[in-house]
């Protein structure tokens, strides 16, 4: 199917890029997101009365996710869990905790922007963890897991 994509979307495209991606994929994901439309003539012509619009939204969006990423650039996070004796915890830490951590700091992130490549922490000690706020922002913060008995 080819779709208009409305902003960008990473590993796809950019800013009014026509390209062709699965039908299930810009069915489910894409157009009902408002990521993307069908590349009609109509929708065609209709996006690029709108582009300007768009190009400002996203750059508005693009700046506020770069503050956003200053402030958190370098912040840590501490959470406690239960812990025997060698250090492992009694569950794990996942992304929704530390986005209820920062929460409780002052930040709003979701907790699908919160990076967790070796999943969720299972042992006691300092893990950086990636917060992505835009296709184009990306920080690190650090998660302190500390151990209570």
């Amino acid at each position: 199917m080819q779709i208009i994509l409305l902003e960008k979307v990473v590993n796809l495209g950019g800013l009014g890029d026509v390209v062709k991606v699965k039908d299930g994929y810009a069915r489910n994901f894409l157009i009902p997101q408002g990521k993307a439309k069908r590349a009609t003539p109509s929708n065609m012509a209709e996006f690029e009365q709108r582009r300007a619009e768009l190009e400002r939204i996203q750059s508005d969006l693009l700046g506020r996710a770069q503050a956003q990423a200053a402030q958190l650039e370098g912040l840590m996070v501490q959470i406690s869990r239960k812990a025997g004796m060698d250090g492992r915890l009694f569950g794990s830490v996942s992304n929704a905790d530390v986005a209820e951590a920062l929460q409780a700091q002052g930040f709003k992130i979701e907790r699908n922007a919160l990076r967790m490549p070796a999943g969720p922490i299972k042992q006691i000690g300092d893990v950086p963890v990636e917060v992505v706020l835009h296709a184009d922002v990306a920080t690190t913060i650090t998660v302190s897991v500390l151990g209570e008995q």
